[in-house]
């Protein structure tokens, strides 16, 4: 019988249901995905090329810059594809590389917010001993043991996923390998991965996040009693605390979203997650651009710059 042997090829069905209007999509996601790419590599530009933004807060803004940039990458071209010329093919191993590289990439967005937390927290809580502190050996105390965590948990996720066995469908409801999408199509028990998912949830963003809340509720205080000096300083917060209530507002949406379905159709459940994917991408470089002083003052003359040289009359 055909359905006794595993599935090794899959269909990305998401937003089948539109079908006519489906290549629709290819215009407000292409666009996204340019802001996206412009936006993350004109920021990293502007840190990398300008020496006095070599500290450890716009090193830390570069990396989440980093990421946003790949994040898209893996997923959005051969998204756009899909709806352009309807290719929605994919191996088995293609989906688990995928599937690899999007959670990787997603654990870092909620793991970089939380090592500015600690940054903003030595800064202002202990600035005399910030540079120590922030100091590379120092500081890997807090780098290494998050990123071994990451490895580890998106690593076993994908791999108990890659050992189940697809009998009867190869349908994935989604626009990209996300894990739940696939781990719904296997036949026999998936209480496992359904319980490691809910884990590594816990353990990724539920504790960047109490990371990065405790270490605010410990500035706030301090700033409260520190006067305009520690107001001064805390400017900085308010940027990293808009971009912390976006990415977890669409965490939590992607995730319930799967487990809390109440008749939610699949065209929404998906576009919800691949926004999750998608909008921090675009969001937080316009963020930090727009509030953080010294990296708008760069990108204004950088901006500035290339608009003289293509005016300039040619000789």
């Amino acid at each position: 019988m055909d359905n006794v042997s595993s599935h090794k090829h899959f269909i990305l069905n998401g937003f089948n249901e539109l079908g006519a209007l489906r290549p629709v999509l290819f215009i407000p996601f292409s666009i996204m995905f340019v802001v996206s790419l412009s936006a993350n590599s004109l920021l990293l530009y502007v840190v990398i090329s300008q020496r006095s933004l070599h500290s450890p807060m716009y090193i830390l803004i570069a990396g989440i810059a980093c990421v946003d940039l790949s994040f898209p990458v893996i997923f959005v071209p051969n998204m756009l594809l899909s709806f352009l010329f309807d290719w929605r093919g994919i191996s088995l191993i293609g989906c688990l590389v995928q599937m690899f590289f999007i959670h990787f990439f997603g654990a870092f967005q909620s793991t970089f917010l939380a090592w500015m937390a600690l940054d903003r927290y030595f800064a202002i809580c202990t600035p005399l001993y910030y540079h120590e502190r922030m100091a590379l050996q120092k500081f890997l105390k807090f780098v290494i043991p998050l990123v071994i965590r990451n490895m580890f948990t998106v690593l076993l996720v994908v791999t108990l996923a890659g050992r189940l066995s697809f009998c009867f469908r190869n349908m994935i409801n989604h626009c990209f390998c996300e894990h739940m999408a696939l781990v719904e199509l296997a036949c026999g028990s998936t209480a496992i991965n359904s319980l490691l998912g809910l884990i590594s949830v816990f353990l990724v963003t539920v504790v960047d996040i109490f990371i990065t809340i405790i270490s605010y509720i410990i500035i706030f205080r301090s700033v409260l009693t520190s006067g305009k000096s520690g107001l001064k300083a805390l400017h900085t917060c308010v940027t990293h605390i808009m971009v912390i209530s976006v990415s977890l507002t669409f965490v939590l949406i992607a995730f319930l979203s799967y487990r809390i379905r109440n008749n939610l159709p699949a065209s929404i459940r998906v576009f919800l997650s691949t926004m999750y994917s998608l909008f921090p991408s675009c969001f937080n470089p316009i963020i930090y651009g727009i509030r953080t002083k010294e990296i708008r003052q760069h990108i204004l003359k950088t901006l500035s710059r290339c608009c003289f040289v293509r005016t300039m009359p040619h000789s």
